[in-house]
């Protein structure tokens, strides 16, 4: 096992890595941003060093300075996490070119799997189904036609090189298709700075299935079980489960194998997710593969009882994995909200400041890997997600209800957050029934983030309440203004209390 580890990410997936290496006995190198100079990662790990402004382009991506200070602080390999370099053949390359591990698929393997149309051209190679569509970047407006009428409208422009729904549009008819490739691939060019643009044949009302593997450098190659992740807005997922509801045991065991061919045949190692997409019929195509450790991992962890990040350490240094497929069976279930800095009810807006407050669920099968505390700061800089909010339990159903009940504990005040959203989900009867797809969201979305005016009583009740606490609070900044420090300190912190309590009565009456 390593000494020393850095981890060239933020947030809490640094702080999941931090108590990973600490767990191991192996020390880490933190990097940060200015912006990030007060987040708990900084803190919890061995030792922290500043990289740059707040930009991500000059900081969290300056792959060459992140490996300088990986070397100069003694580090024998780079964990990448999740996002920023992660998945940057170029950035594992010069990686193993300086003589440190990096904690990841070789170069090759991303290299193999980082374009969606190689990916697609293994995948047919190694006798796995994918979607029909092309398996090189369209030419031009002609072919995006050809390719369109061969396979039938509505079609699927996607980026190559794409991810997380950038550069990707839906064509019903042909009349749209020049003009959604243009807009296809502009977005495709701002994203990825890689404008090519393939075709697939649309399914209509499919899953969004993916199965999470771990490959060590002996030949090992393990299925750990499917995750549900059909619950996506703009193809950005908002929460995920393990297992499926629509998977069965044998269908399980059939992805599985089809996602180990598709590793074997990239030559991978370490973690990895193949996305499939699985129809109402239970036929499945094989869609992507994410060479990284996946947000959505801890379902996994919870109902396997592997811990993910440990053995993509142990992986990375050498050992072997000691399971057998025969031992890897889910049990209970797990479900993970993202909890996002975004205004829900008016349509998913950004939300920044500084976190004033935050009280955390607990309690049996409640799990949150958050990398925020109070005071942090919430700027535009990053990626929205503050946290993730995991629940364990022994049947959908209950984990649903614990889910709701966590929901309802947790508190954050300063930002907008998607807890409310959240909630809605938990009490909505099409997803509690498991009645899903990745299309359910938007047709779901306006019911999900509308605010239903409270009843008039509680409504003036509530505005009452709230005057009545500020009026204390002035009271008390006058009797400190008269030198009577203790009593008005006293009053303060009364009034204060108060109010914090009234304003969740009015969040929880609809009032803003």
């Amino acid at each position: 096992m390593f000494s020393k580890i850095l981890i060239a990410n933020r947030g809490e997936i640094a702080l999941r890595v931090i108590r990973a290496c600490r767990e191991l006995g192996v020390k880490s190198v933190a990097v940060y941003s200015d912006a990030d100079a007060r987040a708990p990662h900084v803190r919890e790990a061995d030792e922290a060093v500043n990289i740059g402004p707040p930009p991500s382009a000059q900081s969290y991506l300056l792959g060459d300075l992140i490996i300088e200070v990986a070397k100069k602080h003694g580090a024998e390999a780079i964990h990448p996490g999740y996002g920023f370099l992660s998945e940057r053949e170029w950035f594992a390359r010069a990686v193993r070119d300086a003589g440190l591990v990096f904690v990841g698929p070789p170069a090759e393997a991303i290299a193999a799997m980082g374009s969606k149309t190689s990916a697609r051209t293994l995948a047919v190679a190694n006798g796995v189904p994918v979607v029909p569509g092309t398996t090189e970047a369209l030419r031009d407006a002609d072919a995006a036609r050809a390719a369109a009428r061969e396979f039938g409208y509505p079609v699927l422009l996607k980026a190559a090189a794409g991810g997380g729904g950038k550069g990707m549009r839906v064509v019903h008819s042909e009349s749209a298709l020049e003009s959604s490739l243009d807009a296809a691939r502009r977005e495709s060019k701002n994203a990825f700075g890689d404008d090519a643009v393939y075709v697939e044949k649309y399914i209509d009302g499919p899953r969004h299935v993916e199965i999470q593997i771990l490959a060590d450098m002996h030949g090992r190659v393990l299925s750990l079980g499917e995750r549900e992740c059909s619950v996506q807005r703009r193809h950005q997922k908002m929460l995920e489960e393990a297992p499926s509801i629509a998977v069965t045991p044998h269908l399980r065991h059939e992805m599985g194998e089809t996602a180990v061919r598709v590793a074997r045949g990239a030559g991978y190692v370490n973690a990895g997710t193949c996305e499939f997409l699985l129809d109402r019929a239970g036929r499945y195509y094989f869609l992507e593969m994410n060479t990284r450790l996946q947000v959505e991992h801890p379902v996994t962890e919870l109902v396997t009882g592997i811990d993910l990040v440990e053995w993509q350490l142990r992986i990375a240094s050498g050992e072997r994995l000691p399971f057998e497929a025969k031992d890897i069976i889910p049990r209970g279930w797990a479900i993970e909200c993202r909890i996002t800095s975004e205004d829900t009810a008016n349509g998913f807006l950004p939300s920044t400041g500084r976190i004033d407050y935050i009280h955390l669920p607990s309690g049996p099968g409640v799990r949150w890997d958050g990398g925020i505390e109070t005071g942090s700061e919430i700027g535009l800089h990053y990626d929205p997600m503050l946290a993730k909010l995991i629940v364990w339990a022994r049947t959908r159903e209950l984990a649903i209800e614990r889910m709701h009940r966590a929901l309802l504990e947790l508190t954050i005040e300063g930002v907008e957050t998607s807890r409310d959203f959240h909630l809605r989900l938990m009490e909505d009867a099409e997803f509690r029934s498991g009645n899903i797809s990745i299309q359910w969201l938007e047709r779901r979305l306006p019911s999900l983030t509308s605010v239903a005016p409270p009843p008039e009583s509680a409504r003036a009740a509530v505005i009452a309440a709230v005057l009545l606490a500020d009026r204390d609070r002035n009271r008390g900044v006058s009797l400190r203004a008269d030198g009577d420090m203790a009593d008005s300190a006293l009053k303060e912190e009364s009034s204060q209390s108060a109010s914090h309590g009234w304003k969740q009565l009015a969040r929880s009456e609809g009032l803003r």
